[in-house]
């Protein structure tokens, strides 16, 4: 396929009306309609979505707390740990944690996810965060 040459005179008139803002172009409409009876199709026209600014990261709201895996010797902090952070038994706390890779506790804003992770982690438990959406 070949590639059009377009005049430069093309080119700077294309230039300079693809850059024009809103008013602008409603000016040129204007000014086209009176001085040349150049009337536009009459359509209308959907800006499609900007594309994501590559610099722009979208933090997630929520976000899962998942035991990893626990230290052996200090199973008992992790599982009492759990506990208290979840409200549950002491049979599905320790099934919890004694079953890990698992969510401890899910759809958390950041802070109290952090949170939880730290006294997990202070108990010897390895401990990840998870973006709930994933």
């Amino acid at each position: 396929m070949s590639q059009r040459i377009w005049s430069p005179d093309v080119i700077a008139i294309g230039d300079r009306i693809a850059g024009l803002t809103l008013a602008g172009a409603a000016e040129l409409r204007t000014y086209l309609e009176t001085a040349y009876s150049i009337r536009p199709i009459a359509r209308v026209v959907v800006d499609p979505e900007p594309d994501p600014d590559p610099e722009v990261i979208i933090e997630p709201a929520e976000f899962d707390v998942l035991l990893d895996g626990f230290d052996a010797a200090r199973k008992v902090a992790a599982i009492r740990a759990v506990r208290e952070a979840t409200g549950v038994g002491l049979k599905e706390a320790r099934d919890l944690v004694e079953g890990a890779p698992k969510v401890v506790k899910g759809r958390m804003p950041r802070a109290e996810a952090e949170a939880l992770k730290a006294v997990l982690e202070a108990t010897g438990a390895r401990v990840s965060l998870r973006s709930s959406a994933a």
